[in-house]
């Protein structure tokens, strides 16, 4: 492998620090999409109770907001639940849009990846088969050796293919995940606000 990789020439080890890259935004995103680290369980019965108190305690919410990205939505609605019902709404789709934003961090990278890797690799594919006919002669040369040059050039063609395709992959599933999460916080979004605010609905604050 490492012959190869060594025989296909400079082209190919951008496309291998890609494939890290890709690698690890795929591992980092899977980490940080888990459903218990965005839609914490039990978080509403938590947070009305604390919406009962004259006072919050500062560690109550500060550990809500670590708990996940719900927990933080639940938070900002807790500080700010003293506010006539709009600007209590307008608080928590602001942190509402802030979490939208993280749990999508690294998704256009990714799928600059998919979109760019394949180019990455016909471009060494290219460079290699320039190199191959530079030196070519046609009036002598080994057949055999030229499409041994030809098959290596290609692997930056396939290389580049092979980190597309799940780089793609994962980039659309996480999309749908995100997708998923957003309409989940805001529907929790809207249970704890009226909870907060029961008999202010439709009034403006």
């Amino acid at each position: 492998m490492l012959s190869i990789i060594q025989a296909a020439g400079w082209p190919i080890w951008p496309l291998l620090a890609t494939s890290v890259i890709a690698l690890a935004l795929i591992i980092e995103r899977l980490l940080a999409l888990r459903r218990s680290r965005v839609l914490a369980a039990d978080l509403l019965s938590e947070a009305s109770l604390l919406a009962t108190r004259p006072q919050i305690p500062a560690d109550a919410l500060a550990r809500m907001e670590r708990s996940s990205a719900l927990g933080r939505l639940y938070a900002s609605g807790l500080r700010a639940r003293h506010l006539p019902r709009a600007r209590l709404e307008s608080a928590m789709e602001d942190a509402g849009r802030s979490i939208a934003h993280e749990l999508e961090r690294y998704l256009n990278a990714l799928g600059t990846i998919a979109a760019v890797a394949p180019l990455m690799g016909l471009f060494g594919t290219v460079i290699g088969m320039i190199e191959i006919f530079s030196g070519w002669s046609p009036t002598g040369g080994d057949p055999a050796q030229l499409a041994r040059g030809i098959s290596i050039a290609l692997y930056n063609t396939a290389l580049g293919i092979l980190i597309a395709i799940p780089a793609l992959i994962f980039q659309r599933w996480f999309r749908a995940r995100v997708s998923e999460y957003v309409l989940a916080l805001e529907q929790a979004g809207a249970r704890l606000l009226d909870a907060l605010r029961p008999n202010d609905k439709g009034v403006a604050g």
